[in-house]
């Protein structure tokens, strides 16, 4: 498309906006009709832990949207010479799970508390039990039953308990509504109602902890959406809070707000049954859709909804890449000590393509990246940790490997209780995330790791605020098409993809690197005795 016809789209407001609000970055991607991507804009963010609590403040949050919408209109402007006033259609995604509780008047209770936070084991093994059903700690009930547990005087005024996405939507919108999604990150859904599982429902409210309590969960979660449903419109307040140069004029309309899960399965086109995709970033997860209920219930998969409400069976790993951030600012700072200023993006290619020469099970090296604790690990506190023999090889590449293996060998670990004990199908796998920026090198590890095909297309480095933006042209379209149709008929028809293939020599020498890390987990559990204060 031209850019004349691009800049007349913008000016007329006939364009679509995603936004996610992810671990480390806020994004905005805008869109035409299409799903073209025609601008993008970002902040960069971190998670803060006081008190024992990974926590965001959400002063911080209405900064960072302003900052990224702003970065975002500064490119509509340079590129298009147009400036952004009027946007049609509009979606807000973030990370799942966590707590956020609400008063009657609009008042935070207690500080965000995210899904990084592993603090809920009592409660999640108990809700598990008495729902025969996998309560994972991340999942808003299991901070909401942990909070009752500990006798926190808060809960008593809970009015309103909601995620991220479904904040962030409520001030835009004034809407009191969630995705059917990110909503299956609250509490267990039902599929034919396509809301909450009214039977857990009850069953929760039977617990001892809630007796007393002046609510019921029911009344004070979000209304359940589904994907193509109008989700209300941005008010005059929500535009000035995303602009607050007063250019944005109200009046878009939403799609239902999405966790990152979602929007992960949308931006790789993994909706449809039977179909999968694996999201990598600060967490890493992978994604089933199901086409039957999986047997048993397992500790280490959740049960979460595509955004039509499909069942899908979730690995999720709390850390992923956050460890090799940390390590490629050490070689930055390395670097500018010799009086060399290398950017970021190059280093990471450096590093990456160093892997090329390694030895294929990492030199016997063994690293750890639990910068927080890791369920399916068995890790309650993260000590990010790395470990060699005397004898073992302590090379660039091998330390680089050993890296990239780490990153994904918690998802590989609940993968194999899909794969074995579910004997659930899987031929292949969708992927987005950084990591694959650098072309293949992370790709074919990841295939190697796992022992399955990894497909990556050119929109993967897009993410989760693209897959927003597509939803939000859904629900601008009318959300009449069932959604896989809808994307593969009008947005993936012509998407180029690559796929790496498992080989031999690679996948063998990732099941020696991932003999060793399960060998020494005990080390990295016994490592939380060192105290941050230490």
């Amino acid at each position: 498309m031209e850019e004349k016809e691009i800049a007349a789209q913008i000016d007329a407001g006939d364009v679509a906006l995603g936004i996610e609000l992810g671990s480390t970055r806020i994004k905005a991607v805008l869109v035409t009709p299409s799903s073209e991507t025609i601008a993008a804009g970002s902040y960069g963010w971190e998670n803060e832990r006081r008190d024992g609590i990974w926590t965001y403040a959400l002063s911080k949050v209405w900064e960072g949207l302003a900052a990224c919408y702003l970065d975002l209109s500064q490119n509509v402007m340079e590129r298009y010479g147009v400036k952004l006033h009027k946007i049609r259609a509009m979606g807000i995604s973030a990370m799942m799970h966590g707590y956020l509780p609400f008063d009657k008047d609009g008042i935070q209770l207690v500080p965000f508390r995210t899904w990084r936070n592993t603090t809920t084991g009592q409660a999640a093994a108990h809700l598990t039990e008495a729902f025969h059903f996998n309560i994972p700690q991340r999942w808003s009930v299991a901070h909401l039953d942990q909070a009752l547990l500990n006798g926190e005087a808060h809960v008593r005024d809970i009015a309103f308990l909601t995620t991220l996405a479904g904040y962030v939507h409520w001030r835009l919108t004034g809407e009191k509504v969630l995705g059917i999604g990110d909503a299956s990150g609250m509490f267990p859904i039902e599929e034919a109602t396509g809301t909450y599982d009214a039977a857990k429902l009850a069953v929760f409210e039977t617990l001892p902890e809630v007796q007393g309590m002046p609510w019921k969960l029911g009344d004070i979660l979000p209304r359940v959406l589904r994907a193509g449903e109008p989700a209300g419109t941005l008010s005059a307040e929500g535009a000035r809070l995303l602009d607050p140069s007063g250019a944005l004029e109200p009046g878009a309309v939403f799609a239902p707000p999405e966790g990152d899960a979602g929007t992960g399965m949308v931006s790789t086109n993994a909706v449809r049954k039977r179909t999968g995709n694996i999201s990598i970033g600060t967490s890493a997860f992978s994604m089933h859709v199901l086409d039957a209920p999986l047997r048993e219930v397992h500790r280490d998969i959740d049960i979460v909804t595509t955004p039509e409400g499909a069942p899908v069976a979730m690995v999720h790993t709390n850390n992923c890449s956050s460890e090799i951030n940390a390590w490629a600012g050490l070689f930055q700072e390395a670097a500018r000590c010799l009086g060399k200023e290398v950017p970021m993006d190059a280093l990471y290619t450096a590093l990456f393509q160093a892997t090329e020469s390694a030895d294929l099970d990492a030199g016997g090296l063994v690293t750890y990246n639990c910068l927080s604790g890791e369920p399916i690990l068995d890790v309650e506190e993260g000590r990010p940790l790395f470990l060699r023999t005397p004898h073992g090889s302590m090379h660039l590449a091998n330390f680089m490997l050993a890296q990239l293996y780490a990153a994904f060998a918690p998802l590989r670990i609940g993968l194999d209780i899909l794969t074995q004990q579910e004997k659930i199908a899987v031929d292949s796998l969708v992927a987005q995330g950084g990591l694959f920026r650098t072309p293949r090198i992370a790709q074919q590890i990841l295939a190697n790791e796992l022992g399955l095909p990894i497909t990556v297309r050119k929109t993967a480095s897009e993410g989760g605020a693209w897959g927003m933006a597509v939803l939000a042209v859904y629900t601008w379209k009318g959300g009449k098409t069932d959604l896989a149709d809808f994307l593969d008929q009008n947005v993936f028809g012509d998407v180029a993809a690559e796929t790496c293939d498992p080989v031999p020599d690679g996948m063998r020498g990732a099941e020696q690197f991932l003999a060793r890390y399960k060998k020494a987990l005990s080390v990295e559990r016994e490592a939380s005795v060192l105290s941050e204060d230490a």
